[in-house]
């Protein structure tokens, strides 16, 4: 694993996660589609379940999937950030998992987790403090 050059501002890993919102958009529209389509291909009575959970397990197989096996999104690439453990390595997808769950409630809450990241020591949101995990500049 390629040395970071340090921490990445927040105001770069926000314009990050706007990207990323827009790519995860597509995903839960792939997502939906497959789940519509299966429902009625089975005559599902309440299809609603399906798609909820079809929804989410594609939006957290997108984030395992490439934080563990990369480290990185496209967004991510694009603006040079890496995920990795707190110890340099590689995000084991249980970890990822976590790092998943966790994100959901610190952004609702009134985005903590950026208000976190501008009191914490080394700027890291708080479900990575929480996860074990820190973004860090990709070289």
């Amino acid at each position: 694993m390629p040395p970071h050059q340090g921490i990445p501002g927040i105001g770069r890993r926000l314009l990050s996660l706007i990207y990323e919102l827009l790519l995860l958009t597509a995903v839960i529209l792939l997502a939906a589609g497959v789940a519509t389509a299966l429902s009625h291909g089975i005559g599902l009575a309440r299809p609603r379940v399906l798609m909820q959970l079809i929804v989410t397990a594609a939006c957290l197989g997108y984030f395992a999937w490439q934080w563990h096996a990369r480290g990185q999104t496209l967004p991510m690439k694009t603006w040079k950030i890496r995920l990795e453990t707190t110890d340099g390595g590689r995000v084991p997808v249980a970890r990822v998992l976590l790092r998943s769950i966790l994100s959901l409630p610190c952004y609702g809450l009134f985005g903590i987790t950026v208000l976190w990241a501008l009191v914490d020591r080394e700027n890291q949101f708080l479900h990575d403090r929480l996860a074990g995990t820190r973004i860090v500049t990709a070289s």
